[in-house]
C-alpha cells in the first residue's frame, strides 16, 4: 500500500485525439495496463490539480494537470537500514546505505530513502536538496521546511558546499598525489552512461590517497563540479575503476542481475561542510558508514 504521505507525480496532458484521460494515460504509459489505471482511479489515486479524483470517463483536455501516485506491485524489499544523523527545523541529514535509491524511480517507490523518511518523520514536506546514486552510500541532505528550502538549494547551485567522498579502487603508483583530474564529460552510450571526450574541461575532481593496501588504495575524492557519475568516470579514466562498478570503464552483465548486497560499489559520500544560510553557523556532517576492504 503506497504511503499516504508520498507526493504524486504530475502530467500535463499533451496534444492528442484521446476521448478520455484514461485513454491518454494508457497510451502514455504502455507498461501499465488499462485495468490497473481503472483500479487506481477507483481508489482515488488519479487526481486533477485541485485534488478531485478523476474517473475512467473523465474527458480528455489538452494541458489538463493530472496528478497520479506511482505504485509498484510486489515491490522487492531492500534489506538495508538508513540512519538519521541530524534534524532541526530546517534540515534533516541521513546516512544512506548502498543499494537504496534516494527518490522514487523505475521499480522503486516505497523502497526509497525519501519514502522511508516520510514514514519515519510523518513530514510529507521532506525534499532532498541533492542526490547520490542508488549504488553510492553516504550523506544526503533533506529540506524539512518549504519556507527555507530555496536557501539551502542555492548552496549547491553556487557550489558553496564542500563535498568529500571515499572510494576503494586499484592503485595508481604512477601518479603524484594530491592529483587534480579535469576532463570534458558528455552523455555516452547507452544513454545512462557518461564518457570523457576531447575539449574544454567541464568537470574537476581533487584526488588524494588515504590508505594503501597492496593492489587496492582508499582514495579521498573532492568533486569541484557535480557531473553525473563524475567520480566513477574520473577514476576509471585514470585506470582505477572503483571496486564493484559494473558501468565503468565498460558495461558488465552483472548490472542486469539482482543486487548482490555482499558486493557494493565501494563509493561513499563521506562528508559535507557549508555555512548555514539561516543561522550563519558552519555545518559539518560526516557519514558513520565505512567502506569494507
Amino acid at each position: 500500500m503506497p504511503s499516504p504521505a508520498m507526493r504524486p507525480s504530475t502530467l500535463h496532458l499533451p496534444q492528442g485525439d484521446w476521448a478520455t484521460v484514461l485513454d491518454c494515460l494508457c497510451d502514455r504509459f504502455p507498461a501499465i495496463d488499462r485495468a490497473t489505471w481503472q483500479e487506481r482511479m477507483a481508489r482515488g489515486r488519479v487526481l486533477d490539480a485541485s485534488g478531485t479524483a478523476l474517473g475512467p470517463e473523465h474527458p480528455y483536455r489538452v494541458g489538463l494537470k493530472v496528478r497520479y501516485f506511482r505504485e509498484v506491485p510486489n515491490e522487492t524489499p531492500i534489506p538495508v537500514v538508513e540512519q538519521v544523523l541530524w534534524q532541526d527545523e530546517h534540515l534533516l541529514v541521513a546516512d544512506k546505505p548502498h543499494f537504496l535509491p534516494v527518490m522514487p524511480a523505475g521499480e522503486y517507490v516505497e523502497q526509497t530513502l525519501l519514502a522511508r523518511l516520510i514514514r519515519r518523520t510523518g513530514n510529507p514536506d521532506l525534499v532532498p536538496i541533492h542526490r547520490i546514486d542508488r549504488l553510492t552510500a553516504g550523506l544526503v541532505l533533506f529540506s524539512v521546511n518549504p519556507a527555507s528550502r530555496g536557501l539551502y538549494q542555492a548552496l549547491f547551485r553556487q557550489r558553496a558546499v564542500e563535498k568529500r567522498y571515499e572510494a576503494i579502487a586499484p592503485a595508481l603508483p604512477q601518479l603524484q598525489f594530491p592529483h587534480v583530474h579535469r576532463s570534458r564529460m558528455v552523455e555516452g552510450e547507452p544513454f545512462f552512461r557518461m564518457q570523457e571526450v576531447a575539449g574544454e574541461a567541464n568537470s574537476e575532481t581533487r584526488i588524494e590517497v588515504l590508505e594503501r593496501r597492496s593492489e587496492l588504495w582508499r582514495y579521498g575524492l573532492s568533486p569541484v563540479t557535480g557531473r553525473k557519475h563524475q567520480l566513477r568516470v574520473h577514476l576509471a579514466g585514470l585506470g582505477a575503476p572503483i571496486v564493484g562498478d559494473d558501468f565503468y570503464p565498460q558495461l558488465l552483465e552483472s548490472r542486469n542481475q539482482p543486487d548482490d548486497y555482499a558486493k557494493p560499489l565501494k563509493l561513499l559520500a563521506r562528508g559535507l561542510r557549508f555555512v548555514d544560510p539561516v543561522s550563519g553557523q558552519i555545518r559539518e556532517f560526516e557519514s558513520q558508514l565505512q567502506l569494507q576492504w
